[in-house]
Parts: C-alpha cells; structure tokens; sequence
C-alpha cells in the first residue's frame, strides 16, 4: 500500500501574457500587475454560445429547427445502354424561421462529368477518382409544382398530373445546383419539385457505388436536396469524391424497373413481395425474421435453375417504402444469394455472389451480430431491416444498405462490414455534417467498432491500437501534420484522410474513456449524445457540450490539444530520489515532467524492491503550475523503477523517456581464487 502526498496546485491555469503593449489609458498604476489573457492549455474554449437552437449544455433547443424532404422516385435500370432514367417528386417542408426565395440541390453524379474539380484532383488510379467517365446528371425537366404530386404519385401512377407547376430557373455549379422559386416560401410553408433526369452508371463510382459485370450498386442517383440549418444556412460545399454527404431527413417511396432476372435489395422495406417474390422466397424471409441462426433465402441452385424469380422474363418493378431516413440506395445482380435471420424484430440479411461464398456464407450472421452489438451498447437500431451486399464498392454505408467488398478472410470481412453497419448510428441515425467534420462519422465509427471486433472474434486488440496509435503520432509531428478538425476536402493525402477521420478520433476518445473520465460516465455521455441528436443535424460543440455536461468535467484542455491541434505528449519520469522512514518505508520524491504541449492524466507505475507493482494516477491539473511537477509518495518498499503510460494505451509521442530504474549499485571486488 502507498500513499501519495500531493504538490500544491494553483486554482487556475497558467496565464500566458498577451501580445502586444497596452494603450497607455490601460497602464497599471505604479506598483500593481498587469492583467495577463488566459490562453493556456486549461483556458476556456471558444465554442459558439448556446442559443435557442442549440444550448450550451449540448441539447437541442427550445426553438431547434431542421427542414424536411420527402421523396417519391421511379426510376429504370437500361443494362445495355448501362443507364439510369428517372423522374422524382420531393415535397420539402420550410421548418425553419426564414422565408426562402431559392434553394440548392445536390447533383452528386457530375462528379463524373468530364472536366469536374473531383476528377482534376483525385487522378485516375486512386480511389475517389472520377476516371473521367462521360457521366453526370442530365436533367429534362425542373419544375416547382403543387403539393398533391406526392401523394398521386404514391398511389401508384406512371406520373402525376403537374402540368400546372412551374419550370424553375437553375444554375449549375459542380454538383451543386440553385434553383430560383416560382413564389417565395415562408416559414412552415411546404412546396412540391418535380425532376426528371438520367445519367450513365460509372464502372468506379469513386468506390461509392459501381457496377461489375450484371450486378449494381446504385448510390447518389437521384438529386437531393442541400441541408438549410441554423448554422450555415445553405450548405453547399461540392461532393469531391473524398468528403461524404450531408442530408435531410425524410420519408422515401421509390421504384425501381430492372430486368426480370435480377434480384434488388434496398434501404426501407419491399413493399410488393408478391409480386417481386417467389411464395417460397416470402415463407422462408417470414421465418428468418424470427429466426436467431440464417436462413437461406435464395439458394445457388434456384440461380441456376431460374426458380429464384416468378417470371424470367422482360422487366419487374421493385417497390422500397423507408421512414426517417435521409438516402437510399440500393443494388441488383441476377446472381445474388440472399440470406437472413432476425433479431429483436430487426431482419438481418445478406445479399452476394457465388463467387464470393468463401467469405460471406457468414454474412447475415455478422450483420445480425453488428445490429445486436450496437442496439445493446448505445442506441437502439430504429429501423426494420439491415441489408449487407457484396459487390466492387470496397465499403460504403447508406441507410439500412451497406456496401461491401468480398474479402480474403473473415476477419477481414468482418472489419469492413461491422464498420459500415455502424454507420448506421454515425451519420444515419445522428445526422452529422460529413463534408466539414469527417471525424463525427468516420471517427465516432471506428471507436465504437473497436468494441464490435473484440467482441465477435472475443481477443484483445490492445496490441493493435498501439501500434495504430504509434502510426497516428508519427503522422502528426511529420511533414504534413493536420488536425482533426481539418474538413475532408482539405487533407493532404490519403495518410491524413486515416488518421484525422478514422484513427486520431478513436484513439483520443478511448483515451478519454478509459484513462480520463472512466467507462461509465464516458459511456453515459456518448449515449445521451446519440439519444439527443437521433435524427438531427449536430455540431461539434454540441458533441463537447453534452459529453461535459453528462460527465461533470471540464474538458476544454481535451479538446483543444487533440482536435484543434497537433500538439504532442510527452510525459516522462525525470527523476527518484528516495529516503527511509522511521517506519522502515520508504518515502519518495517523483519528478515528472511534461515535454509536449498537449497534457493527459498521469498514470503512474511503481515497481517496488519485493517485485510487487503500485499504480499512482494523477489528474490532469496536476499541469496548472507548468511542465514539472513533484509527486511525493510513501511505500513499504524501495522504488526500483517508476513509469507513466505503462499500458501504452496514452498517446505519448516518445516512450523511451517513460521509465525511470534505480542505479545498480556495485557490490565489492570478490577476492581472486587461491592458487
């Protein structure tokens, strides 16, 4: 057992004097200080102020608005021409206090377009590329048209009747497009859009959707419309391959024409399985949805045989029906094996080749773990169903549809598709601005996944994130160093794009889980973050807000050095000196200094004289005075070796300095042997 003495601490940080000279009105008087700015490590952060939309405790507002898209879309699958024709109808809801006179819709296709910025930056070897295919949007009508289209459309006709709506002005900038109203919009005002459009698949959508032979995965194929929020207003940042997407909530009716022998999986729920489906198909996805181990659905031997589809020829129309969702997406092949089981209501399925069988035979398996992992750990999965789909996408989340490559080895399988199946917390479910902050995706993503992978294969991966981490802080002190809050569109290089939305984010929050606040207040906060914002479009500040809120802590220090900057840290054991007590202990005085200009906690080994091992932790504050700090400790034994980060699981950017040993002291000269 030890005791620790603790240094006194000053009450507050580390002033840092200002720059520039006061005016001379602004001198002291003879005698008395000056006042000095607080702009240390522990100083207040300058996040924006609460409001009304959004308050200072991280919750939503009183008055927290977030526009509404409702869409209606049939489109047609040409596999010769490898076309997509299509004609939407989006009625958009005005939630928010302004009156509009325009709007911006996205068109993410032109990504594809000859000549687009996306394919000028990414060249055509690399995965965002645009491979500078003759694609993009080609849109034939644009019109504003009155509010019964949607529901006309619902009931099932070919197309509405809206020769009374408007053809709108527009302006195409990139993917970007403004559109002029017909008649401006106020406040919970609600108006109707009809487009009718068409574009060519590209073989490598930018590794976000594609095509491989007869099979398709179909994302970002309709226009959608751009976020309007409280704190951008219009959000019109381009899509350039690399930066994801930033969407409203809404309901989805689509439908959508392929070749009779293919079989569609999609975000939301097929609504004409009777026709779409064999009886035997319907009686077998009946049972996997409350069936704990996989059924499957569609064998290889009714592929081959044809009794896989009711007709074998001509077209089949596939109706989806999905709520409170922002996207859909979806993907056909006449290939496709489909299996399913179900958990808590929830159908849990995969959809792949015969080719890829060596893998994904334990697909829905994995999706149904996944699913079960995440409901239980942080928030209940809200939707009915959740599909993975093997194709050439490498790995691409959209609601309910995850899109995955076929993998060499399960757990290789495994790492891709529970990744994209957590997507579907972070951005489908709690609505983040992917283009400006990729960490609240991608980041928040890979954190949760740590505990998904240890879990379904039950090891440990400790070993794992060390290295990570050690790969992570070389990226930060290198030649291109970045921070987390850097947008996806402005990193340097695909290193960066790892470690500042991937990596750097998982390992700093499972520092402040395990080594700051503890598992369970972190664990609290993360989940009432998710329950907060389920459904709604945060900040980072309301990230910070609640987590501090929830947890009791003020963290600014945190968030400061490891997503504002690229600070490093550096703990290290400077020195021991050690003194017998009148108890026959032994009282120490530890030197411990910090190099770097990030700070943490301080979790400090002792390793004592009879082999037996003591853990000291030090809070953070114990870096209010400055870089040095004295920690005065009694043990019943001699310390032989004192240590910070033993477990390495601190982003300390050089371990050699960790560890402190007692000098060996030489005993006497043995005498020579007698000759």
């Amino acid at each position: 057992m030890i005791r620790l003495h603790l240094a006194p601490l000053l009450l507050g940080a580390v002033l840092l004097a200002a720059s520039g000279a006061p005016s001379e009105a602004q001198q002291p008087a003879p005698g008395i200080r000056a006042p000095v700015a607080d702009t240390g490590i522990f100083s207040p952060l300058d996040l924006p102020a609460g409001n009304e939309f959004r308050t200072a405790s991280g919750l939503p507002g009183p008055r927290y608005w977030q526009q509404r898209a409702d869409y209606t879309i049939r489109a047609t699958l040409d596999t010769a021409a490898k076309r997509i024709t299509g004609s939407e109808r989006i009625r958009y809801t005005n939630n928010s206090p302004d009156t509009l006179r325009f709007v911006w819709m996205q068109l993410d296709q032109n990504l594809f377009r000859p000549g687009s910025t996306g394919s000028l930056l990414f060249p055509p070897d690399t995965r965002f590329s645009a491979r500078n295919f003759p694609g993009g949007f080609d849109l034939t009508r644009v019109a504003q048209v009155s509010r019964g289209t949607i529901k006309a459309a619902r009931r099932g006709a070919a197309r509405p009747a809206d020769s009374a709506g408007a053809e709108l002005s527009t302006r195409v900038d990139g993917t970007m497009m403004y559109m002029a109203l017909a008649a401006p919009l106020p406040p919970k005002g609600v108006t109707t859009f009809a487009i009718d459009y068409a574009f060519n698949v590209p073989e490598h959508g930018a590794d976000r959707m594609g095509r491989d032979g007869s099979l398709y995965e179909i994302a970002q194929w309709y226009p959608r419309m751009a976020v309007y929020d409280d704190v951008h207003g219009w959000n019109t940042l381009p899509y350039l391959g690399q930066g994801e997407f930033y969407l409203e909530y809404g309901d989805f009716d689509y439908w959508v024409t392929l070749p009779a022998g293919y079989i569609m999986a999609g975000t939301g729920t097929l609504q004409n399985a009777a026709q779409v489906l064999t009886p035997a198909e319907r009686r077998r996805l009946t049972l996997a949805a409350g069936s704990d181990t996989t059924l499957h659905i569609v064998t290889e031997d009714e592929i081959r045989s044809g009794a896989a589809r009711p007709t074998r020829s001509g077209t089949q129309t596939w109706h989806f029906h999905a709520g409170s969702v922002r996207d859909v997406a979806w993907a056909a092949s006449p290939e496709y094996l489909w299996d399913a089981s179900g958990w808590d209501g929830i159908v849990t399925q995969a959809y792949y080749r015969p080719s890829a069988r060596a893998t994904w035979f334990e697909a829905a398996r994995m999706t149904r773990f996944s699913i079960r992992e995440y409901s239980t750990r942080w928030f209940h999965y809200p939707y009915p169903q959740m599909t993975s789909v093997e194709g050439p996408v490498t790995g691409m989340e959209y609601p309910m549809l995850a899109m995955d490559e076929a993998g060499d080895t399960r757990e290789e399988l495994y790492s891709v598709a529970t990744h994209e199946i957590g997507h579907m917390w972070y951005p489908m479910v709690v609505g983040s601005d992917e283009r400006r902050y990729a960490w609240m995706d991608e980041g928040f993503n890979t954190f949760i996944n740590t505990f998904s992978e240890e879990d379904y294969f039950q090891r440990n991966d400790a070993e794992r994130r060390r290295a990570e981490t050690a790969r992570v802080l070389e990226l930060d002190q290198g030649a291109t160093p970045q921070p987390i809050m850097t947008a996806a569109n402005r990193y340097l290089n695909n290193d960066n794009l790892g470690s500042l939305a991937y990596i750097k984010p998982s390992i700093v929050l499972l520092a402040l889980r395990n080594q700051v606040l503890g598992p369970t207040p972190f664990d609290a906060a993360f989940r009432e973050y998710t329950r907060r914002w389920a459904f709604k479009h945060p900040q980072p500040a309301d990230f910070f807000n609640t987590i501090e809120n929830v947890s009791g802590e003020n963290l600014a220090w945190f968030w400061r050095s490891w997503f504002y900057t690229t600070d490093a840290l550096d703990q290290a054991v400077t020195n021991v000196v050690q003194r017998a007590d009148s108890d026959g202990g032994t009282v120490a005085r530890i030197t411990l200094s910090n190099n770097g200009a990030a700070v943490m906690p301080v979790d400090l080994q002792l390793t004592l004289a009879d082999s037996s091992t003591e853990l000291v932790k030090l809070p953070v504050e114990i870096w209010f005075e400055g870089d040095t700090y004295l920690a005065t400790v009694e043990t019943p034994k001699p310390i032989v070796a004192a240590r910070v980060n033993a477990d390495g699981r601190m982003p300390d950017v050089a371990p050699a300095n960790d560890e402190w040993h007692a000098p060996v002291v030489a005993g006497p000269t043995p005498a020579p042997p007698a000759r």
